[in-house]
């Protein structure tokens, strides 16, 4: 059992019955247990980061009994007994409570139409919004990929360290301006509330195979059609695009009157921003001699599927010329 049960038990609790406890995920910033009260099962997330913001957590509980409402399956999030939705832990982090569903990983391309219509319900119930939560500008997470000449001393680092990864970063780092040249600046007008990390570990099926969605705690604005080509991509390519798939997802998007259209490259921005901050973040925790090694041990294994994901002038050709048959065919 983690250190930190007994707080979790008391700050959610009550909670009678005999408990017991085990790993289930393990991600790139925590780690959600399976904890079992009696009867009861629930999915306790733990996350190493600090205590995020008041307003963001409201927006998320806000944004995700709309989306529950609109029909998209997740799991309900409980309150401490204090009314609060994220619990500080004394060292450090901060736990969430939800109810425990038994997922695993979605078929989607045997049927990508299902993805399409859970995009669909998903941007329409989504508000306008051209500010984060607290009032700052949109995240340059989702917008501005890592400045080209920051590749160079990373590169160099994984080099000298002998990673085994370090020749295939260099490869990548020396396409990387024809990927930034693709980058354009969203239009705020355009914007709605997002979820904003949707990829095969965050949309999973339930036993009988209905989708579901989890993690919401990064949602926050964005242009829908820029969310609808990473989430399109990051779910039907793994090293080899299943342009098929993207084509029947977005087809079924359009027809369950999702509001967003696929237009220009320029919608490819929060896929190749997210991608490469995310890798560029994973490069520099494998390289931290001062990180725990089981996050080093995760960065690397993000770090060998992030490249063989990695967005490229021709995967963005490939993907549009694809989109753009499915809105007039």
């Amino acid at each position: 059992m983690p250190d930190f049960m007994p707080h979790a038990l008391a700050s959610f609790g009550p909670m009678d019955g005999d408990v017991s406890i085990s790993s289930a995920a393990r991600g790139a910033q925590g780690e959600v247990w399976r904890v079992t009260v009696g009867h009861q099962m629930y999915a306790l997330k733990h996350v190493m980061a600090g205590r995020p913001p008041q307003a963001q957590v409201d927006t998320e509980v806000l944004f995700s009994g709309r989306a529950a409402a609109a029909g998209i399956h997740l799991p309900t999030s409980h309150p401490s007994r204090n009314g609060d939705y994220v619990v500080p832990l004394p060292d450090g982090g901060w736990l969430r409570l939800f109810d425990w569903v038994d997922l695993e990983p979605a078929d989607l391309t045997g049927g990508p139409e299902v993805l399409g219509v859970l995009l669909a319900r998903l941007h329409r119930c989504a508000p306008p919004v051209e500010r984060e939560s607290d009032g700052a500008p949109p995240d340059r997470w989702y917008e501005i990929p890592p400045d080209l000449d920051s590749w160079k001393t990373l590169v160099g680092a994984a080099t000298d360290a002998g990673m085994p990864w370090a020749t295939r970063l260099g490869a990548a780092a020396d396409g990387l301006p024809a990927v930034h040249a693709l980058v354009a600046s969203a239009d705020a007008s355009q914007m709605r509330l997002c979820h904003r990390d949707l990829h095969p570990d965050n949309v999973l099926a339930d036993e009988s195979g209905e989708l579901v969605v989890l993690d919401w705690e990064s949602c926050g604005p964005a242009e829908p059609a820029r969310e609808l080509v990473r989430t399109l991509v990051a779910c039907f390519h793994d090293g080899q695009p299943d342009l098929g798939s993207v084509r029947r997802a977005y087809r079924s998007y359009l027809a369950a009157d999702g509001p967003a259209r696929v237009r220009s490259v320029a919608d490819f921005t929060m896929l190749i921003a997210a991608h490469l901050n995310f890798l560029q973040l994973q490069v520099r925790v494998a390289l931290d001699p001062a990180s725990p090694q089981r996050d080093r041990q995760w960065a690397e294994l993000e770090i060998d599927e992030t490249l063989r994901t990695l967005p490229t002038p021709e995967l963005v050709t490939a993907v549009l010329h694809v989109l753009d048959d499915a809105s007039t065919g």
